[in-house]
C-alpha cells in the first residue's frame, strides 16, 4: 500500500470564500524585501481540554488567537468523536472562530453510534491565514490505540497542505508520532516522513507532536534535512513543563540552498488551555 495517498477524510472549509480573509497586515510590505515572513504553530489541543481535564473551546480560541499565527497545525482533534468533547466538529469550529482555512486529516474515521449522524474522527488538522491549494491525507506506520493488541499497521493521519504565500508554494505538514516508550515505531515514522516530504520541492514546515526529545536518536535523521525551530524552552506538560516534545522544523534548503526557510525566533506560549503549551515561530521564507 502506498504512503502517499489522498484520501477522502481530507476536508476543506470551502464555505470560506477565497478572498474572505486577507494575509496578516503588513504581510505584503514585509514581503517585498528577500524574504517573506510567516508566523507559524504547533499546538495539540487534548481534544479541547485544558490541563485541568474540562473540556472548553473557548479558552482554546483564546490561546489560539493570542498567538496571531498565520498558519497552525493542531494535534488530538475530534469530530463528531464522543462525548469529551461535546461530540463537536473542533477543527471546523476553531477555523470558523479565528477566521482561517482548515484541512483535517483524520487517524481514525468510525462508523456512527446512530445512522445518519456523522462519522467519528480524531486526527490533526491545519489551519491557514492563506488559500489552501491542496491538500493530502499520508498514511505512516502506527500502533492503533483502538486495537486491545495492534501490530504496526499503515494508516492515515500525516497531513499536508500546500499554500501560496506572497507568491512562493510552501507545503506544510502535521503529524502526531507515537507515544511508546518503544522509539522503534516512531523510528519507521521518520524514516517515512523524510520520504513523503523528498517527494515534494519548495519551502516546507512539519508542525507536530513528536512525542520524543529533540536529542533524541530517533529523530535524528529529520534534521539532517531540516531545521529545529528551537524555542529554549519545554512545552510539556503544560504545568510546570519539563520536554519538548513539540516541534516546527523548517527545510534547509540543501547545499543548493533551494526552498531554504529561516527561523527568526520561536516562542512557547504559557497557557493551560491544554495539556501542551503551543509553539510560535516566526519564520522567512528565502526567495
Amino acid at each position: 500500500m502506498s504512503l502517499r495517498r489522498r484520501t477522502a477524510g481530507v476536508l476543506i472549509a470551502s464555505a470560506l470564500s477565497v478572498t474572505a480573509f486577507a494575509p496578516p497586515a503588513g504581510a505584503a510590505d514585509r514581503g517585498q524585501g528577500r524574504g517573506v515572513p510567516l508566523r507559524v504553530a504547533t499546538y495539540n489541543i487534548h481534544a479541547g481540554a485544558g490541563m485541568d481535564g474540562v473540556f472548553d473551546l473557548d479558552r482554546q480560541v483564546a490561546a489560539l488567537r493570542a498567538l496571531d499565527a498565520d498558519v497552525i497545525g493542531l494535534q488530538e482533534v475530534d469530530a463528531h468523536w464522543g462525548a469529551r468533547s461535546a461530540w463537536r466538529d473542533l477543527a471546523s469550529e476553531l477555523a470558523g472562530r479565528l477566521h482561517m482555512r482548515v484541512s483535517f486529516a483524520p487517524i481514525y474515521s468510525l462508523d456512527p453510534v446512530a445512522a445518519g449522524e456523522p462519522r467519528r474522527e480524531f486526527g490533526v488538522a491545519v489551519l491557514s491565514r492563506y488559500r489552501i491549494l491542496s491538500a493530502e491525507n499520508h498514511e505512516i506506520t502506527r500502533l492503533s490505540t483502538q486495537d486491545p493488541d495492534p501490530v504496526p499497521a499503515p494508516a492515515p493521519g500525516f497531513g499536508e497542505v500546500l499554500l501560496r504565500v506572497r507568491g512562493l508554494p510552501v507545503h506544510v505538514y502535521v503529524t502526531h508520532l507515537d507515544y511508546r516508550p518503544d522509539p522503534s515505531v516512531r523510528a519507521t515514522q521518520v524514516a517515512q516522513t523524510r520520504r513523503i516530504m523528498a517527494e515534494d520541492r519548495g519551502h516546507k514546515i512539519l508542525l507536530g507532536d513528536f512525542n520524543a526529545a529533540p536529542d533524541a536518536p530517533e529523530l535524528a535523521p529529520l534534521w539532517r534535512d531540516l531545521t529545529d525551530a528551537d524555542p529554549g524552552a519545554p512545552t510539556f506538560p503544560a504545568q510546570d513543563p519539563v520536554s519538548r516534545i513539540d516541534f516546527v522544523a523548517v527545510s534547509n534548503g540543501g547545499q543548493a540552498g533551494h526552498g531554504a526557510v529561516r527561523v527568526r525566533g520561536a516562542t512557547v506560549a504559557e497557557t493551560l488551555a491544554s495539556d501542551h503549551r503551543p509553539l510560535v515561530a516566526d519564520l522567512e521564507l528565502r526567495r
